[in-house]
């Protein structure tokens, strides 16, 4: 594996991130934690354990919480159709928020769409566009990132900005309120419409050995107001960081 990097959507999408994937060669396995701060009132921040499975085809790859298939693929432009999974979720029996327990739950989803790589000497350019597949939300997301490599000998660091896009659907799912959950609860009914989020990232990848590879890395959301507005949330911002060491075979 010869670096790492976070890919949307993951968050991830809030996509909390996205997983974060590897240039396998063409096989790497391992672990990895990622922590996601949660923006819901009284909610508990989350640690997800996730493998890292990462595989590196001429036609596919799979990138932990990431498969694909290319459509195009060379050195410097790479254009897939994806899958990835969000964990982004609320569980009214995790918070200590009265009004929010008496909230419905809202489901992690499976999300599929295009995913595009530019890579050039100013940097690199990556954008996932996606929607939901198990119609949960029934909205998409759009992620624009800018990155740009520093490497020191068996270190990297890779720093990038960029902007999470979420429809109307998607906002709506996951910070809105019906009515019937107003009169319920107490809080204000809540309709979400789109927002821009805007993040900074950065990303640390040092090569222990021939084979083995560590990696943290955090990206820091600033929510749109279409979000930080819901009665659900009482957070201007989102932390996500990621932490792993995998094996390349």
């Amino acid at each position: 594996m010869n670096y790492f990097k976070i890919s949307a959507l993951a968050a991830f999408l809030p996509l909390c991130f996205s997983a974060a994937v590897a240039q396998a060669n063409p096989l790497t396995l391992g672990a990895s934690v990622v922590y996601s701060q949660s923006p819901y009132k009284g909610g508990d921040d989350r640690y997800y354990p996730v493998p890292v499975i990462n595989y590196e085809g001429d036609n596919f790859y799979v990138r932990s919480l990431s498969a694909g298939y290319y459509l195009w693929k060379d050195q410097q432009d790479q254009l897939s159709l994806t899958v990835l999974g969000s964990p982004q979720n609320f569980d009214p029996d995790r918070t200590n928020d009265k009004q929010l327990k008496a909230l419905d739950k809202r489901h992690m989803t499976l999300m599929g769409g295009l995913a595009y790589r530019h890579t050039a000497a100013w940097g690199m350019v990556r954008t996932v566009l996606a929607g939901d597949m198990l119609d949960n939300s029934d909205g998409f997301i759009w992620d624009l990132t800018w990155l740009y490599p520093f490497q020191f000998g068996d270190f990297s660091l890779t720093p990038g900005i960029g902007a999470l896009y979420s429809s109307a659907n998607q906002n709506d799912y996951y910070y809105g309120v019906s009515k019937r959950e107003s009169r319920r609860s107490g809080l204000r009914s809540y309709d979400a419409d789109d927002s821009w989020n805007p993040y900074l990232e950065l990303t640390a990848a040092w090569k222990i050995s021939q084979n083995w590879n560590a990696t943290v890395a955090g990206r820091y959301t600033r929510l749109g107001d279409e979000i930080k507005d819901s009665p659900m949330v009482d957070k201007n911002s989102q932390v996500s960081l990621w932490t792993g060491i995998g094996y390349t075979f």
